[in-house]
């Protein structure tokens, strides 16, 4: 009890003096100075920060797909990376090469993203499954799968950086002292709708019900007459139309190569943990937490320290909270 007390008492003796050295300093320092220093601060604060909505909005659409697909096979689809090259890629292919319109291009790379996915279950995956294969082969042929395509893009477009972007560049627009383009405006919001789309087909559709309940219980699943296989390719669809969009979208503001699928399947696989891994909000969350978080973290410090801020996060939410922010309790897999 005494010892509260005196806690209380060196609390408040460090708070009047917190308080009386601002108002001595405010006293023999201009005011106008001060404000214009907090503005000074406030100014690329914002900036950071819209950057790291942006960011963490795309690594978001990669962790639904990535979870989408997790949840209900339960063995990290590695490949879901090359998936969203592909997205970028292919629109590349249709409307710079071909000249095809934008919006068909678009579509028709996203169908083959769908298709992409699908095609991977079916030649790779399934047999495994038929096989009863542990986790880590999984991961083995699904890494695998992302370096041969990696590889053919490669051979196929070269390794020069690509880019979607054609005409001027137009100033983007003035935002609390920030700046922010109408394509990143475009992929903020269509992120934001594409997960609300995505939360609704699995909680309000009879689809969803049969994924979620295959992702719970396939066995029991098959038993009530849901044929688990057709729903593993519906999920692979799903999910690799999200990352055939997250591709398209980052290329519209960022260059094409055929490596960006690296790193960006790594922050999906981080923004899903950090969120509660299989869940389609702790995605959202973890995403524009990983975003925030590593745009923020470069603030006062150079920019190539991103990937380490992002793995020291994921170091400490599987040390302090390996159930996300979901709390999502992660199960026993077998290796």
């Amino acid at each position: 009890m005494r010892n509260d007390e005196n806690d209380k008492k060196r609390f408040l003796f460090l708070l009047c003096f917190l308080i009386i050295y601002l108002v001595l300093w405010l006293f023999f320092v201009n005011p106008f100075d001060f404000v214009s220093q907090i503005v000074k601060i406030i100014m690329p604060l914002m900036q950071f920060i819209i950057n790291g909505i942006i960011a963490g909005t795309i690594y978001a659409l990669i962790a639904i797909g990535f979870s989408i697909i997790y949840r209900t096979v339960k063995y990290f689809h590695f490949s879901h990376g090359i998936v969203y090259v592909t997205g970028a890629y292919l629109a590349y292919l249709l409307f710079i090469l071909l000249g095809i319109n934008p919006l068909i291009s678009f579509l028709f790379s996203i169908i083959i993203c769908c298709l992409l996915g699908i095609a991977i279950d079916r030649f790779i995956y399934y047999p495994l499954r038929k096989h009863k294969a542990s986790n880590l082969v999984f991961l083995i042929a699904s890494f695998g799968i992302f370096i041969l395509l990696q590889n053919l893009i490669q051979l196929i477009f070269g390794a020069q950086i690509l880019t979607l972007r054609t005409g001027q560049v137009i100033e983007g627009r003035h935002f609390l002292g920030a700046v922010i383009t109408d394509t990143q405006i475009l992929i903020i919001i269509a992120s934001i709708v594409l997960f609300f789309l995505t939360w609704l087909l699995i909680q309000k559709t009879k689809l969803g019900k049969a994924i979620r309940a295959v992702a719970d219980d396939s066995i029991g699943a098959r038993v009530t007459g849901i044929n688990s296989e057709k729903i593993i390719t519906a999920v692979f669809a799903i999910g690799s139309a999200l990352a055939g969009i997250a591709g398209i979208l980052v290329s519209l503001e960022t260059n094409i190569e055929p490596t960006m699928g690296f790193n960006a399947i790594l922050m999906g696989i981080i923004a899903s943990i950090i969120g509660g891994i299989g869940s389609i909000p702790g995605a959202l969350l973890g995403g524009l937490f990983l975003g925030l978080a590593e745009n923020l973290g470069i603030w006062q410090i150079q920019a190539g320290w991103k990937n380490a801020i992002a793995f020291g996060i994921l170091i400490l939410f599987l040390l302090f909270r390996p159930s996300g922010i979901m709390n999502v309790k992660p199960e026993k897999e077998k290796v």
